[in-house]
């Protein structure tokens, strides 16, 4: 039995309201991209343009099957809002109940 899920993650612009997030989420679920999603503010340090910066965003964290996980990312690098988003992937290890749980959406 499979005991593994793929989590995706990417950020969104922490001046977007919380409501503008769970819609970008709600429509990757409500598409089959991804069994479910958390989202957080978080404050992400990084040089961008030869400047360093500090601004708030959203850390979206989705967990989705292996079958889903290419088409989730196609679609996060479609209708993400900056020029280049960070998204990571990584297998994860979990329990056989939440693995067949992710694996079936």
């Amino acid at each position: 039995m499979e005991t593994a899920v793929w989590v995706v993650q990417t950020t969104l612009p922490g001046d977007w309201s919380e409501a503008m997030v769970g819609e970008w989420c709600f429509d990757l679920v409500d598409a089959g991209l991804m069994a479910c999603a958390h989202h957080s503010k978080i404050n992400s340090t990084y040089r961008w343009e030869d400047a360093i910066q500090s601004d708030p965003e959203w850390r979206i964290q989705c967990k989705t099957s292996e079958n889903s996980k290419q088409s989730l990312i196609d679609e996060i690098h479609s209708k993400h809002p900056y020029d280049l988003p960070m998204v990571i992937w990584f297998k994860a290890e979990t329990s056989s109940d939440f693995a067949e749980w992710v694996n079936e959406k």
